[in-house]
Parts: structure tokens; C-alpha cells; sequence
């Protein structure tokens, strides 16, 4: 008999339906025992009066893995208004050990570090699955954006034999007796590649060895990466990042809404122009002094609720950042070079997306390594491609997980991390 999901019992009422997946739950009365089941799309209540069937059922703890052959009947106090009775179980693998979590409860109710600690059983609850449900989504809405938009996905190197950018903290290591890193951010290849394609993106992990301890950072992220040529400015690419997001809100309402109704998440509005302030407004605004190259956390807070309060947007990009803070290819403003054609996106008052117009002419490289004492021979084949015809282009580039955390507004950023890299953690 072919497999129902839980999801599926509904249409399938007084006929004969096999299922499979984990015991979620066990309750044994007097007369009666029930088990919940559990697979990908959801729960399913068995409901057991046979002495021997009963009997098997107190051997198998929770989390261990049956498929269950029974009659779907309709009974609206059941999960999804169907339950199976009259069911025979066979186990496809050993009882599995009593596990550390409950998760057989609503909450998991364990610590960030207990949960961290047990992933592999932790993200079985679904709470969790959710969470990651919704980064799923997101990134179908991503790419299925991207494709009808005429981007190419592009896979770039992850081992590399320079940092992205000069003085940029990464992780060493042996390439056969040569010094190699891994790679901070598909920059540079994915702005050689937008003189191939004219329009690439990119799913991938990056790596940061900066030694940050807190509710927002990562050593390792997956980001998504996007870069395209012909444009006239930085606004062009905050336009098309507008889009992107709010294809990936469309793509979570329409993959994940169950995910969304788990965790009682608050899905934001994506305005049709992301309201823009300038880096030395912000400042102002904030009251930092006028010589700070950047944003502080309590600044971007601020600022998330200054956009809620003035224009009703989860959103606010902030352009024009220094050039003394901004990587060699960023792009001046024409009018003064001070400033550059660059943004950071705020998304409920954190730092969600950087993004901004590249430099494409081989001599405007060249004065830019220059004024920062960089010899271009170290980016040499980087440069080759800006000697032979670069469009004008920008990008940008959003954090996974950083975007998910916020979404559902969680106190730190591992709850939306499968396995966190940290200072402090390397496995499971």
C-alpha cells in the first residue's frame, strides 16, 4: 500500500492508509493506548485496542521510526480530524534510546546551549523544523525571482588563495603546501562572472574568522549573493533587492504558512520604494558625531524604530557610507568621493543586507588600491577582467540566517542556524 503523509489522512477517511515516521508521542490508558505519529508533514493519532498491538507499543519508545498500517476514521478530536484505528505497527529500525528532549511536548523548553548541543534530535520538534521551514522558502522565493529575472546561479570557489578584501580576518589553511583561505565572500568572482552573464546569483556558505561573541554573528553563514551589470547606481540595485525580498515573502506565505502559524511569526510588509536615508543623516538623527564611519548596533536599533514609527516600514536603507569604511571597489559618489554609492538595508533595526554600485573602470581600480597602498598585482586576475570590458554593475549580499533570525524575531541568531560555527563551537 502506497504511503500517506499526515497531512493527507483527511481525504483518505474510511480507507484502508499506511503511514511512516517517528513515535512522537505515547499515551497509555486502561483500555486503550495512543500513539502519535510524526513525519515531515505533521502528526497523526493511531489509536490501539489490540492487547497484542498494545503490548508492542510499550517496547517501542518515542523517536522510534514504524510504519503503521491501519483505516483512517474520522474524528474531529484527533490532529487534522482523522485518526487510524485498528492498526498493525512494524518497527523499521531498533527501539531507538530514550532521548535527552521531550519533544513530544508544544515547547521544547530547553536551553540555547541544550538545544545546540542536541541539533540532531532538537530540530525533530516542530518548532524548530519550522524556523528552518521558513529559510527554505526563502530561499525558493530567491532563486525562482532571480530565474524569472534572467540571473544565472553561479557556484564560485570556497578555497581561495586571497581575502576578498586586505586585512580582512580569515581562516588559514594547507593547499597542498600552499597558503590558502577560505573564502569571506564570493565578491570578486561573482563581479568577473557579471562580465560573463550579465546577471548571476549565489547560494553558498562564506566565512568570517573575526572573533565576534555575540547574538548576531556567525563564523560561517550562508549568504545570497547577488550582482548585475548595466546598471546606472546604487538605487538601482536597492530596487532590485526590494523585489527579491518581497518575492521571498511571497515564496514563506506560499511554501511554509503552516511554519509561519507554528512560530506566530509576523511576516513584514515589503514597501514598494524601502524608504532611504543618507549615512550623515542617520548620524545626525542617532546624535554620533559626524566623523563615525559607521553604525553601532544601538544606532541601527534606533533607526529600525525612527522607519516604524515615519514611514511604517520593517525596512530603511542608509546609503552613502564612507569611503574609509567601504571595501577598494566601491563605487564614489560622482558629486563627492567622501561618500560612496553603497547602502546598508536595516531590517527591524539590524543590519540585514550591504549593497551598492562596484567601480568597472581598470584605472578607477587602480587609484583606489593606490590610495589604500595595496599593490594590484595581488588582484591580478580580478583586475584583468576590468581591463577587458566591465559593465557598470552593483550587488549585494544577504545573510540567511540573520534575515530568518529576524523574522521571527529571536534573541540570537543560532536559533535559526542548523549547526552554528562559533568562537566556541565546532560540532555537532
Amino acid at each position: 500500500m502506497p504511503r500517506t503523509l499526515c497531512s493527507a489522512l483527511a481525504a483518505t477517511a474510511a480507507d484502508p492508509v499506511t503511514v511512516e515516521g517517528w513515535i512522537h508521542r505515547r499515551r497509555q490508558l486502561a483500555t486503550v493506548t495512543f500513539v502519535v505519529l510524526r513525519d515531515r508533514s505533521g502528526l497523526a493519532q493511531v489509536v490501539v485496542t489490540d492487547p497484542g498491538v498494545r503490548e508492542q507499543v510499550s517496547d517501542l519508545p518515542e523517536e522510534t521510526v514504524v510504519r503503521v498500517t491501519g483505516t483512517a476514521s474520522a474524528n474531529t478530536k484527533a490532529p487534522g480530524g482523522v485518526e487510524i484505528v485498528d492498526p498493525t505497527i512494524h518497527p523499521l529500525g531498533a527501539p531507538a534510546e530514550p532521548p535527552p528532549l521531550e519533544l513530544w511536548r508544544p515547547e521544547l523548553g530547553v536551553t540555547l546551549p541544550t538545544a545546540l548541543d542536541h541539533a540532531a534530535l532538537s530540530w525533530r520538534h516542530p518548532t524548530r523544523q519550522a524556523v528552518w521551514q521558513l529559510a527554505a522558502a526563502s530561499l525558493a522565493g530567491f532563486r525562482r525571482h532571480l530565474d524569472g529575472a534572467g540571473f544565472t546561479e553561479v557556484a564560485t570557489p570556497k578555497i581561495v588563495g586571497q581575502s576578498t578584501e586586505s586585512g580582512a580576518n580569515v581562516f588559514t589553511l594547507d593547499y597542498f603546501g600552499a597558503t590558502a583561505y577560505l573564502a569571506q565572500s564570493p565578491q570578486l568572482y561573482k563581479q568577473i562572472l557579471t562580465g560573463v552573464f550579465e546577471r548571476v546569483y549565489e547560494v553558498g556558505p562564506v566565512f568570517r574568522a573575526e572573533p565576534h561573541d555575540t547574538a548576531r554573528h556567525l563564523a560561517e553563514y550562508v549568504s545570497l549573493d547577488v550582482e548585475f551589470g548595466f546598471i546606472d547606481d546604487h538605487r538601482d540595485v536597492l530596487a532590485r533587492l526590494r523585489d527579491t525580498l518581497a518575492a521571498m515573502i511571497d515564496a514563506i506565505r506560499e511554501k511554509a504558512g503552516a511554519a509561519v502559524e507554528v512560530l506566530d511569526a509576523e511576516l513584514p510588509v515589503v514597501p514598494e520604494q524601502i524608504p532611504v536615508i543618507h549615512f550623515r543623516e542617520a548620524l545626525k538623527l542617532v546624535g554620533a558625531p559626524s566623523t563615525e564611519p559607521d553604525l553601532a548596533p544601538e544606532h541601527e536599533r534606533f533607526l529600525g524604530k525612527w522607519a516604524k514609527a515615519q514611514f511604517d516600514s520593517d525596512f530603511l536603507a542608509v546609503e552613502g557610507y564612507p569611503a574609509v569604511k567601504r571595501p577598494f571597489y566601491t563605487h564614489p559618489e560622482p558629486a563627492d568621493p567622501r561618500w560612496t554609492n553603497s547602502f546598508d538595508l536595516l531590517f527591524r533595526g539590524l543590519e540585514l543586507v550591504t549593497g551598492g554600485q562596484r567601480l568597472h573602470n581598470y584605472a578607477d581600480y587602480l587609484a583606489a588600491l593606490a590610495v589604500r597602498g595595496e599593490d594590484p598585482a595581488e588582484y591580478e586576475p580580478y583586475l584583468a577582467a576590468m581591463r577587458r570590458g566591465m559593465p557598470p554593475h552593483g550587488g549585494f549580499a544577504i545573510g540567511l540566517q540573520r534575515w530568518v533570525s529576524r523574522l521571527i524575531e529571536a534573541d540570537n541568531i543560532r536559533r535559526a542556524t542548523l549547526f552554528p560555527r562559533d568562537l566556541h563551537r565546532l560540532r555537532p
